[in-house]
């Protein structure tokens, strides 16, 4: 039991359950147990956001280790610092004392220090005959040390939410560039689009960044930019392949008109009907495969299909599929339709491309039929799934509430 580790504050100071955990934890420091004081404070400054103090906050206790005369905290010996107001003004850098008393509640508060209140509240020190400190009451840095371990492992996960977040906002910036740039080249140059469209989506999402975003702002924005960037990007590649296809194609008949009719080699007897001689192959041009945009976007788009799960959440692909054959089934859609769908698209692709569906159900007619046409057209390489996304956030701008 820990009776008689346990104090109580002075005057009208009210006592906690809190107090008497942290006092409870601080008596259970392990025997031996030393931190450099200064390593601590600096791992404390650094998970200030989290622990909730202030700048000043930490003035005050950069003052309050000053008194404490080891440079390491160490469990064999007392940690109690018993500075007057005064001279506690005088090294926080002549902080007020209104403001010094609120800091130091917001210290303990935070549970990094712990008063040692005397009978009549004062801050001394009661010495043996030896010299030696007999008994003390002030402030209690044994928190400091009991906590070392958990304010290292804050300062780590500030250091990593910050070089996280910088990461995050370099890719932003990156990708508004590139968005900007790309569209402007392609309106310059006159490329078939309505580029006057995914301009104003590109300015929407360009405004939606605050002026102080958190991580999730970022993260939000930044994915949706990025997918606006492969629409484009998949844009110019479909219009830069039909533009090769054109121009091979007006070779090749230029090339069979300047062909001389009269040439030897119409008197040879083609391959093909010899006796043995086996048929030509042609391949067939590889067809890239349709990009696969993030589940969260899907979701963020089309937040119907989480409906049709049992517990209404879709927390990943293998989800989100289970519910399109749900939802194919009530569309009526025939399996071999969507497993037509899946071969041509990929699960996941055509799985989105059901929960689009679903969306705009309402204004389709044959589920099963758009769905064979879109199949169709993605087995020819027509088919992009990012205009139809996009095209669902345009029309239900409150699709992001209903799936967050």
């Amino acid at each position: 039991m820990q009776v008689g580790n346990v104090t109580t504050p002075f005057g009208r100071r009210p006592m906690t359950l809190a107090l008497v955990k942290r006092q409870f934890t601080m008596a259970e420091i392990k025997s031996g147990k030393t931190a450099d004081k200064w390593k601590v404070f600096r791992d404390a400054s650094e998970a200030r956001a989290l622990l909730g103090i202030q700048d000043r906050g930490l003035a005050v206790l950069d003052a309050l280790l000053t008194f404490y005369p080891d440079a390491e905290l160490s469990q064999d010996r007392a940690m109690i610092v018993f500075p007057s107001n005064a001279q506690l003004s005088v090294r926080a850098h002549g902080i007020a004392g209104a403001t010094l008393r609120r800091q130091l509640a917001g210290l303990v508060d935070a549970g990094l220090i712990a008063r040692k209140d005397s009978a009549n509240g004062k801050r001394y020190a009661r010495k043996d005959r030896a010299g030696e400190i007999e008994e003390a009451y002030g402030f209690d840095l044994s928190p400091l040390l009991a906590r070392a371990e958990e304010l290292a492992q804050l300062a780590q996960q500030v250091a990593a939410d910050r070089a996280h977040f910088r990461r995050t906002k370099e890719k932003l910036t990156v990708c508004r560039r590139d968005v900007r740039k790309l569209i402007s080249a392609a309106m310059d140059e006159g490329a078939s689009g309505d580029w006057g469209a995914i301009e104003a989506m590109y300015i929407e999402l360009v405004g939606r960044i605050p002026r102080t975003p958190t991580i999730g702002d970022l993260t939000a924005i930044l994915e949706e930019l990025e997918m606006l960037r492969a629409e484009i990007l998949n844009l110019l590649e479909m219009q830069m392949n039909s533009e090769n296809m054109s121009t091979n194609a007006a070779l090749n008949e230029r090339h069979i008109q300047n062909s001389n009719t009269e040439s030897i080699y119409e008197l040879e007897p083609n391959s093909e009907k010899e006796t043995g001689a086996k048929p030509e192959t042609k391949l067939e041009p590889k067809r890239e495969p349709i990009k696969a945009f993030p589940l969260g976007m899907v979701l963020q788009a089309c937040p119907e299909i989480m409906m049709y799960r049992p517990d209404g959440v879709v927390s990943s692909w293998r989800d989100l599929m289970a519910a399109a054959v749900v939802v194919r089934s009530m569309l009526g859609v025939s399996p071999s339709a969507y497993q037509d769908a899946c071969e041509a698209m990929g699960p996941e692709n055509a799985a989105a491309t059901i929960a689009c569906i679903l969306e705009r159900a309402g204004h389709i007619n044959s589920a099963g039929g758009y769905l064979r046409d879109l199949t169709a057209k993605a087995r020819r390489g027509e088919f992009s799934l990012g205009p139809m996304l996009m095209a669902q956030m345009r029309a239900n701008p409150d699709a992001g509430r209903k799936a967050g």
